[in-house]
């Protein structure tokens, strides 16, 4: 293992470590109750994420650290075409299913499996290859930015028709960002985004939990014990934790007042815990791994290796900032989980993944 991690960034893998390990203290705490409500005992939900960590997740993690970079490029496309035959298998009878009005999942024997994770990394890494090989056109507006857009299409549709708008959030920034720094032109970018934005918007209005997302975001108080409950108990759970927060262990709304207090609302139960100074050295974690990430992706050596680095960085920072930001009430609620923290096998063990391959890219350095 030594050899292995030699030469790698030693503060993006300590920043990390040290996210891996606060994200199993936190969620130790926020799944207990659920835990002691379903199983008996207050250990089963952390155990099965140290399990898949253990397990699945070292695999990937080294898997990432082993492959060379370049078979990335080689193999881009057909990384995406799995990961979109695995998207079109949730809509299949019998093999995807869902929760409430969301078919996300395939089931596979004993286990499911969310394909929009993969997809997430698969598109990064075909979007890092074609601008390589784009890389004297992508500044212009019909083999550039045009094709872009087709390829967010054809992914977006497939996510709207889940639903899972949180996901095409977190695909499209980053993106838009991947291209950018691939050299986009900066007018075209900005305008695509916009008319994104409002094709997005458009989109939501037609789907009845995410519009209803949205108008709670603007009247969070107009139905406090019905649309408006989850964010309301978030906000209580924050505020509840003050500068220090109530201790390890002393959450009062993960006890069946907050929905999803090991998943997407892990958030708030770590500031009502840890409180103001928590959630400040929790977010510096995350901006430490931003800065890092991006000085792992400026010193590879080559395009394709520079833009794989800064795609999967915004990944997961992206992810992070959406999460705390929606249950702090700066954006709308989308279900996205909380990197490292959240409860959720998928989301874990290609994360796990993530970390090898930019851990592998900070060995690739110019030399």
């Amino acid at each position: 293992m030594r050899s292995i991690l030699a030469d790698t960034d030693r503060t993006l893998l300590g920043v990390t470590i040290f996210l891996v390990c606060a994200g199993f203290i936190i969620l130790m705490s926020a799944s207990a109750p659920l835990s002691i409500k379903y199983f008996g005992h207050s250990y089963y939900y952390i155990f099965h994420q140290l399990i898949l960590s253990l397990t699945f997740g070292a695999f990937l993690f080294f898997v990432g650290l082993r492959i060379p970079i370049d078979w990335y490029r080689r193999y881009a496309l057909i990384f995406l075409v799995v990961a979109i035959v695995l998207i079109l298998l949730v809509f299949v009878q019998g093999i995807g299913f869902g929760a409430g009005t969301a078919q996300r999942w395939i089931r596979l024997g004993r286990f499911s499996f969310q394909p929009s994770e993969m997809l997430k990394l698969a598109f990064v890494i075909y979007l890092a290859a074609w601008i390589r090989s784009k890389q004297n056109h992508v500044a212009t507006l019909w083999k550039g930015l045009i094709p872009f857009l087709v390829l967010i299409s054809i992914v977006g549709g497939l996510l709207i028709n889940e639903p899972d708008f949180g996901t095409l959030g977190v695909l499209v920034v980053v993106s838009f960002l991947v291209f950018f720094l691939g050299g986009g032109n900066t007018r075209q970018v900005i305008v695509a985004g916009i008319i994104g934005v409002v094709l997005v918007g458009i989109a939501v209005a037609t789907v009845p939990y995410a519009r209803d997302r949205l108008v709670v975001f603007f009247s969070p108080s107009d139905d406090e014990q019905g649309k408006g409950y989850q964010i309301n108990q978030a906000r209580i759970a924050i505020g509840s934790g003050r500068l220090w927060g109530r201790g390890v262990g002393l959450s009062r709304q993960k006890f069946y007042y907050l929905p999803e207090p090991m998943g997407d609302a892990v958030f708030a139960v770590f500031a009502e815990e840890f409180g103001f100074i928590g959630v400040i050295f929790l977010s510096g974690a995350f901006f430490l791994f931003l800065i890092r990430g991006m000085v792992v992706a400026g010193r590879a050596k080559d395009q394709f290796a520079r833009l794989l680095a800064a795609g999967i960085t915004l990944l997961v920072v992206v992810q992070a900032a959406i999460n705390m930001g929606a249950l702090s009430g700066l954006f709308p609620l989308t279900g996205i989980p909380l990197p490292f923290v959240s409860y959720g096998g998928s989301a874990l063990v290609f994360l796990f993944f993530e970390m090898g391959i930019l851990l592998r890219i900070s060995r690739y350095r110019l030399s």
